[in-house]
């Protein structure tokens, strides 16, 4: 019996050895140490057949020394294996500082962005200055100044974000006119590009957009300026070959009001869903400023008369790429960011 405990311990701790797993060391481990049917410490349960005391307790004496000098073995191979395996994970994570790095990707600009570079450029070369205002604004300037008093349909909750009774997140940048008017006074020429926020969302239409507006005041100035002005930026934008249509229009901020239209750039004219089978889209809105504008904005309107525009920078994106919906700017799609190109105009660029 003695024998065949030594033999059975020598197995064991061969088997320890050649483990080179944790899966195959607990494999060793149930079968020589096992509770129940364990090869090697089944021999305790067979102590109790060994009649002579002494020749017990050493048997016993044998086998626990035996158990005790495989669970050691145990131990310090599974540490053993625990520290390879710590090795090998560190130093498939060493970073080689040596390697090249990865080419580096060119950045790249959504037609948002190139478009309100673009509107700043032109306006820039025919001498408008680009001024800001705040995007939270005063009831005051955003509606009672432009001539939109209590009771218009503009500042109805349903398309305006108020954040109390008297400030609201601006519904366009016309306060900005307002506000340069009061501090620059006339003669002046700027324009002002920005976030602007309406309740509306649709496939033309989103909540948070941006708009940029312009503001020309001087001695002199006429309807024939302010039409020689837009058609002049209409067509450095979208291309000297645009069609372009003026239509009558009513705001109540501008009068004379203009709406300037372009030829549907999906069908070219001849009328589809995306222009209302009109065959034209609207660009801007824009006219004469309103005498009683001038008048708030501390400008004389004896004197100096002036025109005026809005238009929405998504809008004039989707046009000069022909995006059928305002929509797929903001959904993350690569296939809208378009190589940054600072010397080209939307209308020399290719369609996203």
């Amino acid at each position: 019996m003695t024998a065949d405990v030594h033999r059975v311990a020598a197995e064991a701790l061969e088997a320890i050895t050649a483990a080179q797993d944790p899966a195959a060391l607990d494999a060793v481990r149930t079968r020589y140490l096992g509770r129940g049917d364990g090869e090697l410490t089944g021999y305790r349960r067979g102590l109790g057949k060994i009649t002579d005391p002494d020749a017990r307790r050493q048997m016993g004496q044998m086998v626990n020394e035996l158990v005790e000098r495989v669970t050691d073995a145990l131990d310090e191979r599974q540490r053993t294996i625990e520290r390879a395996a710590r090795a090998r994970s560190i130093e498939a994570e060493t970073l080689d500082l040596t390697r090249p790095a990865p080419p580096l990707r060119r950045g790249r600009l959504s037609p948002v962005t190139l478009a309100a570079r673009e509107i700043r450029r032109i306006f820039g070369q025919l001498g408008f200055e680009t001024v800001e205002g705040p995007e939270v604004e005063y009831d005051r300037y955003n509606f009672t100044l432009v001539n939109q008093p209590p009771g218009h349909p503009a500042r109805d909750s349903q398309d305006t974000f108020y954040i109390d009774d008297s400030r609201l997140l601006r519904t366009h940048t016309s306060p900005v006119q307002i506000r340069s008017m009061l501090i620059r006074g006339a003669p002046q020429r700027v324009i002002v590009p920005g976030k602007t926020y309406r309740r509306d969302h649709d496939a033309t239409h989103m909540p948070m957009f941006h708009q940029v507006e312009a503001l020309c005041i001087d001695e002199g100035i006429a309807v024939s300026d302010l039409k020689g002005t837009l058609e002049f930026f209409a067509r450095s934008f979208f291309g000297a070959n645009s069609a372009l249509q003026w239509r009558p229009h009513h705001f109540p901020f501008t009068e004379p009001s203009l709406e300037l239209e372009l030829a549907c750039v999906v069908c070219r004219g001849s009328g589809c869903s995306v222009c209302k089978y009109s065959g034209w889209l609207e660009l801007l809105g824009s006219g004469m400023v309103h005498p009683q504008v001038l008048r708030n904005g501390g400008v004389d309107p004896d004197r100096y008369s002036g025109f005026a525009f809005g238009m929405g920078i998504e809008r004039a994106a989707m046009l000069a790429w022909g995006i059928p919906d305002m929509r797929l700017l903001y959904d993350n799609d690569v296939r809208f960011l378009v190589p940054e190109a600072a010397s080209e105009g939307p209308a020399e660029r290719p369609a996203p």
